[in-house]
């Protein structure tokens, strides 16, 4: 596919990462019949650029992370940066083949893999994670039960960066059962919040 390159500054770092330039171009009418596909991996969206900056100043060296849903990556790469061993998984493959790109070109090591929340073998295999994280991934109904039910399995502690979806509001009273919740947003981005979960 045709790739338009870019640098963002995360962790302390100049990254340059590769992406499609047009996600719409990337649409794909069967895959979408097939389970509702929608090429979302390929935009560089607000929750994921604050979610890396959030990483990017913290303490990881030495910790495992998990980036659930990672689409482009870029807290992944901002967590590898901060010398955390990383596992990033997404649905999409092409997703993931970028993902590993663009890791080797930053000289970054992390692991990418093809990942469904229904089949979740591969997180739970190597869980708990130290920590865990996600951005975006609410943007359907059909997220939340999946990630309520995951999320205790995989660790203690989750950043999940949200730019008030509204299925993020049921997903949030319901995690309040389980997780004390701390809520922060960036300047930047108003719209963008940063949700803590750590198990109670």
């Amino acid at each position: 596919m045709d790739l338009v390159e870019e640098q963002l500054e995360l962790a302390g770092r100049l990254l340059t990462v590769r992406r499609p330039p047009d996600p719409e171009a990337l649409l794909d009418e069967r895959a979408f019949e097939h389970e509702e596909f929608l090429p979302y991996w390929a935009e560089v969206w607000p929750s994921g650029l604050v979610l890396a900056h959030a990483v990017g100043a913290l303490p990881l060296a030495g910790k495992r992370a998990l980036e659930l849903g990672c689409g482009l990556g870029l807290p992944s790469l901002a967590a590898a940066a901060r010398g955390a061993e990383v596992t990033a998984t997404d649905w999409a493959p092409d997703a993931i083949e970028l993902l590993r790109s663009n890791a080797e070109r930053n000289g970054l090591e992390l692991r990418a893999e093809i990942v469904r929340w229904e089949e979740p073998e591969p997180l739970l295999r190597d869980a708990p994670w130290d920590l865990v994280l996600a951005a975006d991934v609410l943007y359907e109904r059909r997220n939340v039960e999946p990630l309520l039910t995951l999320l205790p399995a995989l660790g203690p502690e989750i950043l999940l960066a949200d730019p008030s979806r509204p299925h993020a509001k049921a997903f949030l009273d319901a995690a309040a059962q389980r997780w004390r919740i701390e809520t922060t947003r960036d300047p930047e981005h108003a719209r963008v919040a940063v949700h803590r979960l750590t198990l109670v």
